[in-house]
């Protein structure tokens, strides 16, 4: 056997090591778990999610929150490996995909074998105290907590702050042909800030000619005011500046900039319904070109769960939207969007919406529009991970 096979022979071992480590490791202390839940022996009781924590998580996890240290946990950590103290990556996502993976293992949302599944050692309540206590290593009570991270609806923007990148889509479904298609980024900024870009590209017939090129990029910036989660409550303000970068001439541009300022609220209701609201105002700088403009939006929706609420979900919604130019003797559009998220990686950082926009009134010129969106939350993993 040459050096080179020897070397990939031992690091082989190793990893297979320490991952057989992992697993006798964490069967004694489920073991353990399993045998102190069940007795009755009051000086062990695992009456607190702390105390769940200390007989069966702090082995991997370490009395911190931040993982054991490496020469006393047998296996190298994977990439995924979470820091329960670290707030921008342990307050993001809400209890049920703490849940799921406490209870089925890590597998259950494409991360880690190394991590077991709890669901024979543990019940759910005991379970719901050990994330009441991992969400308490967090000390910065500013960042929201992730149940805030409600479905992202078509158009209506959500109230709570998020990494992610957002490919959207909007096409006619009737004559006149045409549709958009625009690339956001979205970026937190510390515990409540979010900065945003977002770059379109336009196309529409006009006479049997194709006419495309891109419209107006924007650029926006929005902040959480405050969350409560006893209320289920969260609001944020936003403004964004829209620069004229598209023609007006082949109609993807509106020939002046615009700033727009908006506020946004999201409510939690009971049985994973929700409720998100927008409302705004968008003010050309030449209102000779483009005329100022209000618009309310609100989308009402519910979560759907498989494998008895911890497996894949599934959001329909439905958003009512409604515009109006603040000019004399303009009359307000109004629109129903129904719509469904749908999760498409097992992780449910990669998602898909897709809905129709159907205008309510003053349809003669608004055709119906079929609108999508695929959405890569890019802190929870690449394109290729959680599959």
């Amino acid at each position: 056997m040459g050096v080179e096979a020897r070397r990939k022979s031992r690091s082989s071992w190793r990893t297979g090591s320490y991952l057989l480590i992992a697993v006798l490791w964490s069967g004694v202390t489920m073991h353990e778990v399993a045998l102190l839940a069940r007795s009755g022996d009051r000086q062990l009781k695992l009456d607190t999610g702390k105390e769940i924590y200390m007989a069966g998580c702090v082995s991997c996890h370490g009395m911190d929150g931040r993982g054991q240290s490496q020469d006393l946990a047998g296996f190298e950590r994977p990439s995924t490996f979470p820091d329960f103290a670290d707030c921008p990556t342990s307050t993001p996502e809400p209890d049920v995909q703490w849940r799921a993976i406490i209870t089925n293992g890590g597998p259950a949302r494409g991360f880690s074998e190394i991590m077991p599944s709890f669901k024979d050692e543990l019940t759910q309540e005991q379970i719901g105290k050990v994330i009441g206590y991992l969400r308490s290593l967090c000390t910065e009570k500013a960042w929201p907590r992730g149940n805030f991270n409600l479905p992202r609806p078509l158009i209506t923007e959500k109230a709570f702050p998020e990494n992610e990148v957002v490919l959207t889509g909007a096409f006619n479904l009737h004559r006149p042909p045409g549709g958009s298609t625009t690339v956001v980024y979205e970026k937190r900024i510390g515990s409540s800030g979010m900065v945003e870009a977002a770059v379109p590209y336009n196309f529409s017939q006009d006479s049997g000619v194709l006419r495309s090129g891109f419209g107006d990029i924007a650029l926006g910036y929005k902040h959480k005011l405050f969350d409560d989660l006893k209320k289920g409550s969260i609001f944020s303000v936003g403004g964004e500046l829209i620069a004229p970068t598209g023609s007006p001439r082949i109609g993807t541009g509106g020939g002046s900039p615009v700033f727009e300022t908006f506020a946004a609220y999201g409510q939690i209701f009971p049985a994973d319904s929700f409720l998100q609201l927008q409302t705004g105002i968008e003010l050309p700088v030449q209102p000779d070109k483009l005329p100022r403009a209000y618009y309310l939006r609100g989308a009402l929706g519910k979560t759907f769960s498989t494998r008895g609420g911890l497996g894949r979900r599934w959001s329909p919604m439905a958003e009512f939207i409604a515009d109006r130019d603040l000019v004399t003797g303009a009359t307000t559009n109004w629109d129903v969007v129904p719509e469904i998220q749908i999760p498409i990686s097992k992780r449910m950082h990669i998602l898909a919406n897709i809905g129709v926009r159907i205008p309510v009134n003053n349809t003669a010129d608004r055709p119906k529009e079929i609108i999508f969106y695929f959405l890569w939350d890019y802190v929870d993993g690449s394109l290729r991970q959680g599959w």
